[in-house]
């Protein structure tokens, strides 16, 4: 049997970076995204909705295949990582720890590039009809995110700054600086913190930069 497409495993470059800062360049992707405020640790709180919205239109794309919709150019694949990107609700470039109630952030999944405005339209549909979820908030995005500063974190993501500190040092070093703005920090989770110990959780912290 054929093994479906693993994005992690083929793009090693992308989703399996050294605990040592390396400079990579992102391509254009899909994504579906939700856009929200406020701390990711508040029970019932915008974040934790719309991960479940998040993973409902994924899955559903997903598993697509097991009805009578034959989505074109369809193959088997892994739904790939959830990620994030975040700043300060006034703009401030980065991300403030110590005050999460101030988090703006565009929580997002990886998708094939078959999925379009008709599949995200059809799988918005299904997902309102079956789970009877509030689509509204999620959108369609593609987003080529560019030259970037990247490294593997490992532990408590409240241990990040420490890790984004090695990370400006390596740009200074090599002459680069951080390009916040349109760009943001950016936060891939390969670990599962309801699993896995703090100590062990996985986290690909991302930088947009540019040459000096």
């Amino acid at each position: 049997m054929e093994q479906p497409f693993d994005f992690a495993k083929m793009q090693k470059e992308l989703y399996q970076p050294k605990t040592t800062p390396a400079i990579v360049d992102v391509p254009e992707m899909t994504f579906f995204a939700v856009d929200g405020i406020g701390n990711p640790n508040e029970e019932q709180g915008q974040y934790a909705t719309a991960l479940q919205l998040l993973y409902a239109l994924s899955y559903t794309v997903k598993m697509s295949k097991m009805g009578s919709k034959q989505l074109p150019g369809y193959f088997e694949y892994r739904v790939p990582p959830l990620e994030g990107f975040w700043q300060m609700a006034d703009g401030q470039p980065g991300v403030d720890y110590n005050d999460k109630s101030r988090f703006e952030w565009t929580s997002i999944i990886r998708q094939p590039d078959f999925v379009d405005e008709a599949v995200f339209e059809w799988a918005s549909v299904e997902v309102k009809r079956k789970k009877g979820l509030d689509v509204s908030r999620a959108r369609l995005y593609r987003y080529r995110e560019g030259l970037c500063v990247q490294v593997m974190h490992i532990g408590p993501y409240d241990e990040e700054p420490a890790t984004v500190e090695r990370m400006d040092a390596f740009l200074e070093k090599n002459g680069y600086r951080n390009d916040y703005g349109v760009r943001r920090h950016h936060e891939i989770y390969l670990g599962d913190p309801r699993k896995s110990a703090p100590e062990k959780l996985k986290t690909i912290i991302r930088h947009p930069i540019v040459k000096i």
